[in-house]
C-alpha cells in the first residue's frame, strides 16, 4: 500500500511519480494514468507489468481500507494477467471492485483497459490487517487519490535503484520514499525487482503474467530477487538480504515477446 498515509511515509512517494489518480464511483474505485517512456520495459516499447501490479495493489488496497479501518491492510497475494502486450503510450484505466470483505481477508478484483476501452489486463489482490497494533490508519482515509505532481524523470528501475546483477538476479535497496503504510518495502517495488530478475533471462521480452505471494514484509533490504526461467514460464524467489536472507515472497511469471 503506497498511498495510504499513516504518518510513516514522505509526502512525495516514488511510486506516486507514476501519476496514478483514483476516485470512488458508487461501490467501484476508478483509476487512470498516462503511459510515459520512463514506464517502459527496458528495450521494449511496452508498459511494465509491474506497474500494472502497483496500480492494482493501490486500487484494491484503498478499497480494503473501507473495511479494515482503523487497521492497516497488508497485501497477501497479487496477480496480473494481460490480454495482449501492453501499449507504449496512451491512457490506462482501471476499475476495482470488492469480491470478498471477510473478517480476516479482503479480496478485490481490477480490470484494466486502454483509453479506447479495449481490455488490457485483469488483476486480483487479497489483504489482511497488519498484526502490529501500533499501525493505525488516520481517522479519515480518502479513496479519492489525486495524481502526484512530480513525474518520473528517469526509467522506473533506475529511479528505484533496482539493478540487475547478472542473469536471473536483481537487487532493490530499501528507500524511505519506497515504503508502504506499514513501513516496509512497497509491494509494487517487490513486483519490480521480481520483473527485473525474470527479464534479465529473457532479453527483448515483457511479462504477460505475474502472480505474487507476499510471505513476510521486507523490512531491511536490499531485496534480492533470483529467477529461474524455462519455456517462457518462471519462478522468482525474493529475499530480504539484510534481515537474515529471509524469504519475503515468491512470484510466478510468464514472458512473451511482442
Amino acid at each position: 500500500m503506497a498511498n495510504v498515509d499513516t504518518g510513516r511515509r514522505p509526502a512525495r512517494h516514488l511510486l506516486g511519480e507514476l501519476g496514478f489518480a483514483t476516485r470512488l464511483v458508487g461501490e467501484e474505485l476508478h483509476g487512470t494514468a498516462s503511459i510515459a517512456p520512463e514506464m517502459h520495459v527496458p528495450g521494449v516499447p511496452s508498459l511494465r507489468t509491474s506497474i500494472l501490479a502497483t496500480w492494482a495493489d493501490t486500487m484494491a488496497g484503498l478499497l480494503a481500507t473501507r473495511v479494515t479501518a482503523p487497521g492497516v491492510p497488508v497485501t497477501l497475494e497479487l496477480d496480473v494477467h494481460l490480454y495482449r502486450p501492453a501499449p507504449a503510450a496512451g491512457t490506462v484505466r482501471g476499475v476495482a471492485r470488492t469480491i470478498k470483505a471477510g473478517r480476516s481477508v479482503f479480496v478485490a478484483g481490477v480490470r484494466f483497459t486502454t483509453g479506447d476501452g479495449e481490455p488490457l489486463a485483469v488483476a486480483n489482490a487479497s489483504f489482511m490487517v497488519a498484526r502490529d497494533p501500533a499501525l493505525r490508519l488516520p481517522p479519515s482515509v480518502s479513496t479519492d487519490l489525486p495524481a502526484q505532481k512530480e513525474r518520473l524523470a528517469e526509467p522506473l528501475a533506475e529511479r528505484a535503484g533496482c539493478e540487475r546483477r547478472g542473469p536471473g538476479t536483481a537487487v532493490l535497496p530499501r528507500s524511505e520514499d519506497g515504503l508502504n503504510a506499514s513501513g516496509t518495502v512497497n509491494g509494487g517495488l517487490i513486483a519490480l525487482v521480481a520483473e527485473e530478475a525474470a527479464l534479465s533471462l529473457a532479453p527483448g521480452a515483457a511479462l504477460c503474467s505475474m502472480a505474487l505471494r507476499y510471505l513476510q514484509p521486507a523490512r531491511v533490504g536490499p531485496v534480492v530477487a533470483t529467477a529461474d526461467l524455462g519455456h517462457d514460464l518462471g519462478q522468482v524467489e525474493l529475499r530480504d538480504s539484510g534481515n537474515g536472507d529471509r524469504l519475503t515472497g515468491i512470484a510466478t511469471v510468464r514472458t512473451a515477446h511482442g
